[in-house]
């Protein structure tokens, strides 16, 4: 198996085992960008446990990332082993009040 699809399983291993993921610049208590701190931010008014993985600490898994998504920026978000997208998507989520119906979606 070639280290981009070992990686690419990591990554369907990660979203299948925890509701929700996040893969973002630094981590959920030290974000390094402003756009992986606001995602945490909304998702943490959820109360939900949140996996995160640090893209900037791992750059094969950050290129793994982008060809498993199609998505080319982070913060990526998935939901229940969902991709849902980054930042701005949450946020709208978020604020239309969509994100507590897919919390409470049965996985």
């Amino acid at each position: 198996m070639s280290e981009t699809n070992t990686l690419k399983k990591k990554i369907e291993d990660q979203i299948k085992t925890n509701k929700f993921v996040i893969y973002m610049k630094g981590t959920l208590d030290f974000p390094q960008c402003g756009f992986s701190a606001q995602a945490v931010q909304v998702l943490r008014t959820t109360k939900q446990p949140i996996y995160s993985v640090d893209v900037l600490s791992d750059d094969p898994l950050w290129t793994a990332l982008e060809e498993f998504t199609q998505w080319p920026t982070v913060p990526q978000i998935f939901i229940n082993g969902e991709f849902v997208g980054g930042c701005d998507i949450i946020t709208e989520m978020y604020e239309r009040g969509e994100l507590q119906k897919l919390i409470e979606k049965p996985t």
